[in-house]
This record gives C-alpha cells, structure tokens and sequence, in this order.
C-alpha cells in the first residue's frame, strides 16, 4: 500500500508525526505537507502565490518528505499532479490538533486535504484529536481503528472521518462507527472588537459551544462522552 499523508497544523506538527508512523505499519508512506500552521484554511489553494516545495528531514523513516509553502489542499494537490508519479492508495490527513466535528468540519483545513484527495480520485481520511489532550486512547486504537477503516472500505464520493476523543485509557468508552454530523459548531465564534483610527478591528476567538451533550448518533455526541466517533462526509460533487 502507498499513502500519501498530509495535514493543517504543519509538516513538524506532533500530529503528523503519529500519523506517518501508524501509516508505516502499513504500506510505503509519502509526506507532503504545510511548511507551518494552516489551520482553518478549508479547501483554500493558491491561485496567485509561487509555492516552493521543499525536501524536509522527518524524524522517521519514510520514501519522501517535502515541506509546501502552501495550503493542506495545495499539499494534496501538487503532490498528485507532481511530486508523487504514481497514484495513491490513500490520502491519510491530520492527527488534527483539536476535534473535526459538526458543522466545524467546514471550515477544517485537515477535511479540505482528505477532500483534495477524493478530488484526485484516492480515498481519504481525516483523522483528529481533542485539542492538547494526551494521546493515550490514540496511540491504543489508531492502528486497528485504520485498519477496520480499509477493510470496510470508502463509499465513492465519501472521506471517511475519525476523531479522537483524547484523555486517558480509562476515559475510553468504545468506538462508534456511522456517526453523523452535529448540526452545530464546537467554538462558538466571538470576535474582540477595536475602534481605531482606520476602522474597526475584528480578533477572531472562540468558545466551546457546549461542555458536554448526551451521547446520540452524532460525532459530537460520541467524542464529548469518551468515544471514537467514526462517520462519512459526502461532497455532492461526485
């Protein structure tokens, strides 16, 4: 097998790194990924920027490395069409620093990468972690986890995303499969705003929605009560 992996937060990002490794269990692992912090960049690319691509020294053994002054997507996108000269099995994007969740997967740098993907005709995944949290419950299960996710295959027209819903083994109630999309963001956006001289000034920030919901059939719902929340996202485009 030959994965093509990706993802938002940066090709030295700790998340990237778990995510090569897991990969490596499994088949011939390329990396191809942001230079620095993308996220929140959705399916974004560059249409006016030069990007330069860059051999990168990554701490594990891997067939390439190559850092892109771009977006997840233009990573995805560059890859395919020049870096790699064959295609893919897969497009594995993330470990996410933080949840890919309801209607945040909008906005997620990590799910427009996996989308590139399809895109270019690879299956795809995304994968995510609750933000600075302990990987314990990802380090245990991302292997099997991934492994069930090949064996049961991607629908066409689908990428396949997984969160993790981080703290410790001992936190870990199970993992749920054909979780649906909550209809509401996690941060709640709030902005700190600024009268000056120029105009107004806008600070992007956010808040968490909702400590906590009860458990149903919603990605959400199974992350924030000790779950591993696994479900498909459609693009209506295929």
């Amino acid at each position: 097998m030959r994965i093509l992996v990706t993802n938002d937060d940066g090709i030295n990002s700790k998340g990237i790194i778990a995510l090569a490794e897991m990969a490596s269990k499994l088949g011939d692992v390329y990396v191809v990924a942001p230079e620095g912090e993308c996220s929140a960049m959705a399916h974004h690319i560059s249409v006016r920027n030069v990007l330069l691509a860059k051999g990168h020294d990554f701490p594990i053994p891997v067939k390439k490395a190559v850092s892109i002054s771009g977006t997840p997507a233009d990573c995805v996108k560059i890859a395919l069409a020049h870096i790699l000269d064959f295609k893919p099995d897969y497009v594995f994007s993330g470990i996410n620093n933080g949840y890919n969740a309801g209607c945040d997967i909008l906005y997620s740098g990590t799910v427009g990468a996996a989308m590139e993907g399809l895109a270019g005709g690879v299956k795809a995944m995304a994968f995510s972690n609750k933000a600075n949290s302990s990987y314990d419950i990802l380090d245990r299960y991302l292997l099997d986890v991934t492994k069930q996710a090949i064996e049961r295959d991607i629908p066409a027209g689908h990428i396949l995303n997984i969160n993790f819903p981080g703290g410790s083994l001992d936190d870990y109630k199970g993992t749920l499969w054909d979780r649906k999309i909550a209809p509401f963001q996690y941060f709640k956006d709030i902005y700190d705003i600024k009268e000056t001289e120029e105009g107004t000034q806008f600070l992007a920030g956010g808040i968490v929605t909702k400590e906590s919901i009860e458990l149903d059939d919603t990605d959400m719902g199974a992350v924030m009560n000790g779950y591993i929340s696994i479900g498909l996202i459609r693009c209506n485009v295929f």
